[in-house]
Parts: C-alpha cells; structure tokens; sequence
C-alpha cells in the first residue's frame, strides 16, 4: 500500500522531479570545474605556461561557480515546490481518510492516537518531504557525476571507495533493519502517551474527586517510560551506526592520495591530476554524507507514512450502494445482535422492531447497553453478528452518505466549527449552493430561530474558536437544526437535550416531536419524562431487552420500568 501510493506520487508528479534531477545534475556537474581547473593550473604552474592562460582557467572557475550557485538556486526553489506538492496530496488524503472513518473506529482508537497522527507523523513526513528528499537528490545527483569525474580521470581511482563502500554497506544495512520497527515502537508509545495526556486532562476533575491523582502520576510515568525506553533504542541505533559512517568518509581521502601517487610514479596521471583527483574525492564525501545520513530521516518519514496510510486502510468497509429491494422507509428490524468492546460482549441477542414514525424511549441502568444499541441502529458500530435494518436495507458496509440518508445519531457531544452560523448549519447538507429559507425553517424547528436574529450578523454571524462563544445549549440546538435539515429515515438521540435545563428540554423534545413526525425516532433516555411522551419503551438491562411495551403497560406491569419510574418521581 505504502509502495504504490509512493509510486503514484512519483507518477503523478514526474515531470517535475526529472526537472530537479536535470538541474541538480547540471549544477553538479558546473561543480566539476573548479577542482578540475585548479588541477590544470597546478599542471600549468610547473610547466612555466604563460600567465594569460593560468588567468583564462582561473575566470573559467570563477564562472563555473557562479553557474553552479544559479542552478543550486532553481533546483532547490523548483525541489521545494514538488515537496510542498507531495506533502499538500498526502495530507488532504489523510484528511479525507479520517473524515470517512466510521466513528467506532475513531472511539476505539482514541483521541491521543489521532492527534499523534495528524501532529507528530505529519511533523516528520514534512521533513521528510520537504527537506530530507530534496537533499537526498541533490546529493545522489553529485555523487553519481563526481564519480563519474574520477572514473574519466582514471577508474582504478574508484578503488578507494571500494572498502568505505563495503563499511557503509553493512552498517546501513545494520541500521536499516532495525529502524522502522525501533521507529515505529517509538511513534506508538507516543500515541499511547499522547492518549494518556489527554484523558488525565479532559478526566481531571475525576480523578481529583476519587484521590486517584497519585495512580494516573504512576500510570504517565510507566508511559514516559516506555517512550524513553523506545526512543533510547533508537538513539543507540545512531551512535552505533554514526561513528561508523565517519570512519569510512575519512578513509577514501588517504587511499585516492595512495593510489593517484601510486599513479603518478606509473606515469599514469600529472601532479594536477592528482590534486584534481584528491579535490573530488574530498568534494564527493560531503553528499555521500548527507545522503546517508537521510536514511535515517527516510526511515521515520516512511514510518510515518506507514501510520499515516494505515488510516486509508481501515477505512469504512463500504462502498454498497443501497440495493433496490422493497423497504417501507423508516422501519427498523433488529434481529439476533450481538456486539462486544475489545472482546467484552456488551448486547447479546437483541431482537426489536419498529414500525414508521413510531417513537421508542430506550431506558435502563448505566452501563446496560443503552447507547451502544443507538451507535448499532444509526449505523456507527458493526454488530458482531446478527444484523440491524433499516428500511429494508442492511446498514452493514454501505456507503456513509447512503448510512446517513437512512439513520443519524445525535448525541449530547455536539461542535461549533469555526465559521457562520450558516456554514454549520450547511454541514449537513451535501450540496453547495444552501437554501437559507430552508436554514430558518430548520432553526424555527427547534425553537432557535429567535436567538439567531439577534446575533450582530443573524445566519452570518461567525461562532466557534476565536469568534462568538455560544452556550452549551445554543449549540445543542444548532446540532439539532442539522438533523432537521438532513432528514433521515431514523433519528437516534443519545441523550440530546441533556445541556440543556429540564423545562427547555421538555419544550424543545416537544416542538421537535411535531418536526419530526413521521419519522421514526430512538431516544436514549436518563430523563424518563422522554419514556412517558414515546409510543413504547424499552428497558435494557445486562445487554438484553428486558421490558417492551409503552409506558403505562410497563407501569402497570410493576417491573423494573416501575421501579425506576417511581424512583424518578421520589415515590416511597
């Protein structure tokens, strides 16, 4: 996967690249003059040669190193726009990838997980491309023309990179097969440690409350540990493999010098060749230098990318559209479903069936299973086996778009985006252009249209992160007005209205239930007074439906409905 996204990158854009390896070939090869003149001036000096032609050679070096900085220039400005290229199309592919995650998938992961993604891989990738890939072409780019320099100047020369050659060869060998799992060790004991971060942040109060500060203290330092112990293993892969390349950048100086002398008693090459000789082969030790030591940036680049792509690869598993098999629109046939966290079943064998437009309140002890069965109904999770329909159709492995026309979850978790007020409404439409009637109708759904007009700038008002702050239930609103706007088939509320107060949440449950008529509902319900206005109520209880019927059946039933209604109303 990795391969072929890089091969398409590389296809993609090729023609830009072989310009970069064109000019940093030119650039390298305006390089060769100045140690090849300086030879012949060497050769012309002892030959007593007349002093115009030593000035001619010397302005010919002049010149080659004017040029070769006007080539270095424009390949690096050109090498740096394909870089920022590559960089922007993996990073819109990773946006997009992350986007069309299924939402359980970005729950299981983690939030720590996600942002180590999008911040520290994405950090490493940029170097990556923009600096390490650049360096490495200019680099490979010289090293081939000065070799091929000393290859015309005599190829026995070339035998004196011959044993850094092999050095090299064996410790980046070495290197290279111990990096990518040391490097990817490393990135994951950061996203472990990033999650860990986050959650004794966003958790704080928490552990305040229960005196569990001392144990989360233990629990980072076991993480900060185990990163110091993975980073530490790649360090120790560096100061193995760094001191090893130095030698073998040092040791083909002395044997070209070795060998040109060697040369030059065989009559073989002049006393400026031998200096030219010399020249280049301390010339070339610097690019052989920068392009090994872009291994190690390559290693984590690749690494990165690796993390990165590996969000593509667990995308949804869709991609069906919905068949042409005849469903009453709005119904929901749940049949046999299982569904477990991490190996921990949580529902077992849940059967139920709602007609269109009917209203179901689904009740029950923390902890029972309530919310996971409303992420099965709107699609988020897939059932360990046994299957839930909607309309007729199977919402495993359909297209999110095709997901979301069917059944929508609206939890208590809702986000201002940065933007207007209009922007956010629009999300959730998929089109462009956005009928601003339609946006007031939506609003005056959900009783919000007032407090919008007396925004400065009504729908254009800007909200979110440095702009308009809304309150908790402002903002509960405006998630509610995209549900309107989106209209499905099936709205599941996870507890919607819990920012808000009793009395505005009640009025609201209820201009809502005029709305959405018609329509088939699920709301997960703390506040029983939800129950009581649906047209049944199911009680969830260890994973299982333990009561269905509506609510005055229940109550007269006595059972554990009873108990928690009358509990509710303080009864004795």
């Amino acid at each position: 996967m990795v391969w072929n996204r890089l091969s398409g990158l590389l296809r993609s854009h090729g023609g830009v690249l072989a310009a970069v390896v064109g000019l940093y070939g030119l650039a390298a090869l305006a390089a060769l003059a100045p140690p090849w003149m300086l030879g012949r001036i060497i050769d012309a000096v002892r030959a007593s040669a007349a002093p115009e032609r030593i000035d001619t050679m010397a302005v010919i070096v002049v010149g080659a190193l004017v040029c070769h900085a006007v080539l270095t220039l424009v390949s690096v400005a050109l090498s740096i726009r394909f870089g920022e290229a590559v960089l922007a199309e993996l990073r819109e592919g990773f946006v997009r990838a992350v986007l069309r995650l299924p939402l359980g998938t970005v729950e299981r992961a983690g939030s720590g997980d996600l942002m180590a993604r999008t911040g520290r891989d994405v950090g490493h990738l940029s170097h990556t491309v923009r600096h390490s890939i650049p360096v490495m072409v200019v680099s490979g780019v010289t090293v081939v023309v000065i070799f091929g320099a000393l290859t015309v100047l005599h190829p026995v020369l070339l035998l004196a990179w011959l044993p850094s050659a092999v050095i090299v060869w064996l410790s980046t060998r070495w290197y290279a097969r111990r990096a990518p799992g040391g490097y990817l060790r490393e990135l994951d004991t950061y996203s472990e440690l990033t999650q860990g971060v986050t959650d004794t942040v966003e958790g704080a109060h928490t552990l305040e409350a229960l005196g569990r500060q001392d144990r989360q203290r233990r629990r980072t330092d076991e993480r900060i540990g185990r990163a110091y112990l993975a980073e530490r293993y790649t360090l120790w892969l560096r100061t193995v493999w760094y001191p090893t390349l130095e030698f073998s950048y040092l040791l083909p100086t002395a044997v070209t010098f070795l060998a040109a002398a060697y040369l030059h008693a065989q009559g073989e090459l002049t006393v400026g060749q031998i200096a030219t000789a010399v020249f280049l082969t301390v010339q070339v030790v610097r690019p052989v230098d920068l392009l090994i030591d872009q291994v190690d940036s390559l290693m984590m680049g690749f690494t990165s990318l690796r993390r990165l792509i590996g969000v593509e690869m667990v995308e949804d598993p869709a991609g069906r559209t919905p068949s042409d098999a005849p469903g009453t629109p709005g119904t929901v046939e749940i049949s046999g479903l299982r569904f477990g966290y991490t190996g921990t079943e949580v529902l077992h064998g849940v059967d139920l069936s709602l007609a269109p437009g009917e209203r179901l309140a689904v009740v029950g002890p923390s902890g029972a299973g309530k919310s996971t069965l409303g992420k099965l109904i709107a699609g988020i999770h897939t059932p360990t086996s046994g299957a839930v329909r909607v309309g007729g159709e199977d919402l495993t492995g359909l297209a999110p778009q095709d997901r979301r026309e069917k059944a929508i979850l609206l939890s208590q978790e809702s986000h201002v985006f940065r933007g207007t007020v209009a922007e956010n409404l629009a999300l959730a439409l998929d089109r462009d252009e956005v009928d601003r009637d339609a946006l007031w109708r939506a609003l005056a759904a959900v009783d919000a249209d007032d407090w919008v007009r007396s925004l400065p700038d009504g729908l254009d008002t800007r909200v979110g992160s440095g702009h308009l702050a809304l309150d908790p239930a402002h903002v509960q609103q405006l998630a509610l007005a995209r549900v309107v706007l989106a209209d499905p088939e099936v709205l599941v509320l996870d507890e919607a209205t819990s920012l808000m107060d009793p009395g505005s949440a009640r009025h609201l449950e209820r201009s809502l239930a005029g709305v959405l008529a018609g329509r088939t509902v699920v709301a997960i319900a703390h506040r029983l007074h939800t129950a009581h206005d649906a047209d049944r109520v199911a009680v969830v209880e260890d994973g299982r439906i333990s009561e269905l019927g509506s609510h005055d059946e229940l109550l007269a039933a006595g059972g554990s409905y009873s108990a928690l209604w009358h509990a509710w109303h303080g009864d004795s």
